[in-house]
């Protein structure tokens, strides 16, 4: 069995692939002070939990943007799993997808695995949007290659922002609101955070595709993806497993 492992600056994903389906994925926060340990501790309490036997885990791949985070889970994988992790960015990995832009050492481990994920689900070229602390835009073309994209602030930065920097203005949930005009400062908020990072996707989208010149279909994933589902009009596919499906990509290809 497989554990790969998504470490975003916000949330880590695990997920364990039997060789033939996903059969568990647990979420935890982010935390780049966890040791080892503190890691095992977590994991083995869910597969308790679960009926899943971690002990029958053959190898592990992991993609993290979080640079302090990959000492404490290459000791994980090694002194509790007893297998050598494979690492996205690693020299010797290859992902099988070509970085199409002029420095591809600056492409984030993230955005290489998501786009490799939605070129093995979707046809066509693509606009891959993932929704976390930070929202990216990136183009795929139709051979698979990665062409570039955009990197806009996540929509909880902007609620952050707005009540760090607003001392009279609160800190709300990310919601949609039931009209576009606010009636109260609440509502108020929940308009401009929901609408707003609806049209900043439907404009980027719309932008993106007349500058690409060819027909594009857009999917997008990430922690707060799903809360957009039904109110953007660009968007054709939610799809949560983008990452862990790039990272078992990467497996077999290193195997």
């Amino acid at each position: 069995m497989l554990l790969a492992i998504d470490v975003g600056n916000t949330n880590t994903v695990f997920g364990i692939h039997d060789d033939n389906t996903w059969v568990n994925q647990w979420r935890s926060a982010t935390d780049p002070t966890k040791t080892a340990d503190d890691h095992a501790a977590w994991l083995w309490r869910l597969a308790d939990m679960h009926g899943a036997d971690l002990s029958q885990i053959n190898g592990c791949v992991i993609s993290t943007v979080v640079p302090q985070a990959v000492f404490n889970f290459r000791n994980l994988a090694r002194r509790y799993l007893h297998v050598e992790p494979m690492f996205i960015g690693d020299p010797d990995l290859k992902t099988g997808m070509e970085i199409r832009i002029s420095r591809p050492e600056q492409v984030g481990a993230d955005r290489i695995v998501s786009a490799l994920g939605a070129h093995k689900q979707y046809s066509g070229n693509l606009i891959v949007i993932d929704s976390g602390t930070a929202t990216t835009f990136d183009v795929v073309a139709e051979d698979g290659a990665f062409e570039g994209g955009i990197i806009s602030p996540g929509v909880n930065l902007s609620v952050k922002a707005l009540h760090d920097a607003a001392a009279q203005l609160p800190r709300i949930a990310i919601q949609r609101p039931a009209h576009v005009i606010g009636h109260d400062t609440i509502s108020a908020m929940q308009s401009g955070v929901f609408w707003g990072y609806i049209d900043l996707i439907d404009g980027l989208v719309n932008r993106i595709k007349k500058e690409y010149g060819k027909p594009m279909s857009v999917v997008a994933t990430g922690g707060v993806a799903a809360l957009f589902e039904g109110a953007s009009e660009t968007i054709d596919h939610y799809d949560q497993d983008l990452l862990i499906r790039g990272l078992l990509e990467i497996y077999r290809l290193n195997k």
